[in-house]
């Protein structure tokens, strides 16, 4: 039938990695393949690609099917959309057939058995299985095709642009690419040893682990393990290299000079005012403690309050969110943090987030109070306080479990609603009914509905006997297979950039003779900045 396809072709290809990420893929995909229940036929090329076939019992669209590959290929490095992507002229070499280097196509399968699966092939049951798995990455492909069809649509009829926390046409950055597939420039770098150095200093920049580095072998960067060439090679050389990498980056970091003694005195008008009588920084259980209780004014009064604000409201209560959960990693409740890092906390366009400080400020009750303006290079500082009169109601109320965030990079892709429908679940003291979510949470009944059903296709909650749980899910994770990740890798790019450019600016005026220390220029090594795998490098990074 035309139009429509009866076996799924996964082309595996050392053209676009190296062939240990082609391997890598390979298993990967055969166990993804046979959680799902899918038989499959495998055949290798004397290149070192393979290709996984999938016959079907009932045909699928071309849409379908390509929607299907796309998905896997995210999954995949080395994975080549391309046999789907075009319903004229989309092939793939079968097995047997002569190789354009030499030799042929060699069957994996044993022959029987690939007859055999060729016969019965795989009913719809299988496949809708793999839809459910790749529900991430199917997500994430037709979001990707939104954007572009919007920024198609709008190149056409001329329109400016709106603001946008990611682009389109965003490439890939040289060492990101090397990590993930392998292949790396021979100009740049004369050997697999020196391609490694690069990635590793980075990530040794960025502020990553050795562990997480480990970690992510198996998963994101697939290529860095395979320029080691084997197991044993990485074994052996990754805590060395690790060690030389670390060596450098720091002997490339300037090191400020010790203070011997502390100044008391103002240096201008705009500098903090020392507190009289008691220590110049909390305490970190005090902090803690204040976090708290500014919670249970949150969620018992302010909250209601910025609801009645409409659409404005739900930024704002994230905002205060974002807020609280600076205060609790800094342990401070002085703040001096820039709108371009809560924007890249909060995934949100930094003039949304100066807009919006001032009247959280004034909506606050005495929470939240400016206490110094931005000057030169220093962010407007706030102060964030229990006032006197919420002091018994903070006491009477329980505090709640776990942590509050701001929006977790998954909810870049879900939606600010989806982070407060979250939370509502999360932090119950019981499991909560759908009622129960849209009451706590300050959102309609259909806007609720329509996030848990997209959370419960992303296995993030589970509905039991008509209560919400959350499930073990790791929302990391599932960001990353969102592309949620690289949305926000982005942002932090161009805030270094810009804040550069206004840095630069500056310093046009000042004295000549200044010192300009290295840490208030920008790092061009690290443009591309790697946020590691960690919450509390959210406040670091942006």
């Amino acid at each position: 039938m035309h139009g429509s396809v009866a076996t799924l072709c996964l082309d595996l290809d050392t053209s676009k990695a190296l062939k240990g990420v082609v391997d890598a893929d390979a298993a990967r995909l055969r166990v993804l393949l046979q959680s799902c229940g899918i038989a499959f036929v495998e055949d290798f090329s004397p290149s070192g690609g393979r290709h996984l076939y999938v016959p079907l019992r009932d045909r699928l669209s071309a849409t379908e099917a390509r929607e299907l590959v796309e998905a896997l290929a995210l999954t995949a490095t080395s994975l080549d959309p391309s046999p789907h992507q075009n319903i004229t002229d989309g092939c793939i070499r079968v097995p047997g057939s002569a190789h354009k280097s030499g030799g042929h196509q060699t069957l994996v399968t044993p022959l029987a058995h690939a007859y055999d699966i060729l016969r019965r092939r795989n009913d719809i049951t299988a496949l809708e299985a793999l839809r459910a798995l790749l529900a991430p990455e199917i997500t994430r492909r037709r979001a990707q095709k939104a954007r572009e069809a919007k920024l198609v649509a709008s190149q056409r009829t001329g329109n400016m642009q709106p603001l946008s926390l990611s682009l389109a046409t965003t490439s890939e950055a040289p060492l990101r690419r090397i990590a993930r597939t392998g292949l790396y420039d021979t100009t740049r770098y004369k050997s697999p040893s020196e391609a490694r150095m690069a990635v590793l200093n980075h990530f040794s920049a960025c502020g990553w682990t050795l562990a997480q580095v480990q970690n992510e072998l198996a998963g994101q960067f697939p290529g860095l393990a395979a320029l080691y060439g084997s197991a044993n090679k990485r074994d052996r050389l990754l805590s060395y290299e690790w060690t030389k990498a670390q060596a450098f980056t720091a002997t490339g970091q300037k090191r400020m000079p010790k203070q011997t003694g502390e100044k008391h005195a103002l240096i201008n008008n705009t500098s903090q005012t020392l507190p009289t009588g008691g220590a110049i920084k909390s305490s970190s259980p005090a902090v803690h403690q204040l976090v708290n209780d500014l919670e249970n004014i949150l969620y018992a009064v302010l909250d209601a309050r910025l609801q009645a604000r409409g659409r404005e409201g739900l930024s704002l209560r994230l905002l205060i969110r974002g807020l609280l959960g600076y205060m609790r990693a800094k342990e401070t409740n002085i703040l001096d943090v820039g709108c371009r890092t809560l924007a890249a906390a909060m995934g949100k366009h930094h003039v949304t987030i100066a807009r919006l400080l001032p009247i959280l400020a004034a909506a606050s009750d005495g929470i939240l109070t400016k206490i110094a303006d931005a000057r030169h290079k220093a962010a407007d500082v706030y102060l964030i306080q229990l006032p006197e009169h919420y002091n018994d109601l903070a006491r009477q109320l329980t505090w709640r479990k776990g942590r509050i965030h701001a929006i977790r990079p998954v909810f870049r892709a879900l939606g600010d609603p989806a982070a407060l429908v979250y939370e509502a679940i999360e932090r119950a003291h019981h499991s909560p009914t759908t009622t129960d979510v849209s009451r706590t949470a300050g959102v309609s009944r259909n806007v609720v509905a329509r996030a848990l059903a997209d959370m419960e296709a992303l296995s993030m909650v589970r509905r039991d006997g008509g209560q919400w749980r959350t499930t073990s899910l790791n929302l990391r994770s599932l960001a990353a297979r969102l592309g949620v990740l690289e949305d926000y890798q982005e942002q932090i790019r161009r805030n270094r950039a810009e804040r550069a450019q206004w840095h630069a600016y500056l310093d046009r005026y000042r004295v000549l003779e200044l010192v300009i220390s290295e840490t208030d220029l920008f790092d061009l090594e690290r443009d591309e900045h790697w946020l590691p795998p960690d919450d509390a490098a959210i406040w670091v990074a942006a």
